[in-house]
């Protein structure tokens, strides 16, 4: 048997549309025979006729065959046309769009293949029970609305697992982030306490060059105390002291630099800078005290 490569269902509704035009063919076929013995019975009742007369005679059977012939035509159009129309109105209660090709109706091989489906469908070996006249309208087939559901719920599937797929890639990411975080973290803390040992180490240099300058300090008040002591020996130790304030201010400027180098990019620099300040103020005093 012939076949149309359509389901089943489809292929059934192709026999029941051919059934149809079938029977709208039969009815133009016999009005157009009544046609012809219409003129048999009305016309032809002498045994002689005139060429005027056999040429009117054809001219009107023309002319009647003409309009019973475009007559059915134009209503095999428009019956195709409501059928289409009923077709792309269910299709669109699915969303779909359907497409035609107009060139595949004049496709000699593709009408071959239907006359053969049409011949081995309605032979009168194989003839099938009439369908019943009463039809209802078309209304979107469970097993087409089951097809695109399908369809749609794959196409969903599809997606869902695109974006696990995205997601576990969006959390290893966000993993290796929070691992740099933590990575950056810990530098943070490191750099923090190491910072805060060389803070560490800048106030106890401070204490000591404090301790230093406080001893010196004492020193020197109980130089000037001992105002009883020889005036050479006076001389003598003021010199020793002068000697021991330059080594200690060689000894400050030293510990100056290597503190403004080492804390230059500490808060405490400053503090320190002050402090260094003051402290050669108080030197400066001293000297100045010492000479008076």
């Amino acid at each position: 048997q012939a076949e149309l490569g359509l389901s089943e269902h489809h292929q059934n509704e192709v026999i029941s549309y051919m059934r149809f035009t079938r029977f709208r063919r039969g009815l133009s076929l016999k009005t157009v025979d009544s046609c012809f013995q219409d003129l048999k019975d009305s016309r032809l009742v002498e045994e002689t006729f005139t060429v005027d007369e056999v040429i009117d005679m054809l001219d009107g059977l023309q002319s009647i065959v003409h309009s019973e012939v475009e007559s059915e035509l134009i209503n095999t159009t428009y019956t195709n046309v409501l059928l289409l129309r009923q077709l792309f109105s269910q299709a669109e209660k699915w969303y779909l769009k359907l497409q035609t090709d107009v060139s595949d109706l004049e496709n000699r091989e593709l009408l071959e293949q239907v006359a053969e489906f049409e011949k081995s469908e309605f032979t009168s070996s194989n003839k099938k029970p009439t369908a019943d006249p009463v039809k209802p309208k078309l209304a979107p087939l469970n097993e087409g609305g089951s097809e695109l559901l399908n369809k749609t719920i794959a196409h969903l599937q599809e997606e869902n697992e695109k974006l696990k797929t995205r997601l576990k890639t969006i959390e290893t990411q966000a993993t290796a982030a929070l691992d740099e975080k933590s990575k950056l973290e810990k530098s943070l803390r490191d750099l923090q306490m190491i910072q805060g040992d060389q803070k560490t180490n800048a106030n106890q240099d401070i204490t000591e060059l404090e301790n230093k300058v406080a001893a010196l300090k004492c020193q020197f008040e109980k130089t000037l105390n001992d105002t009883t002591a020889n005036q050479k020996f006076l001389e003598e130790d003021l010199v020793t002291t002068k000697h021991d304030l330059l080594r200690v201010q060689d000894q400050l400027s030293t510990a100056e630099k290597e503190l403004e180098k080492k804390f230059q990019q500490t808060a405490a620099y400053r503090n320190m800078k002050e402090i260094l300040t003051k402290k050669n103020e108080q030197i400066k005093d001293l000297r100045r005290r010492l000479s008076k």
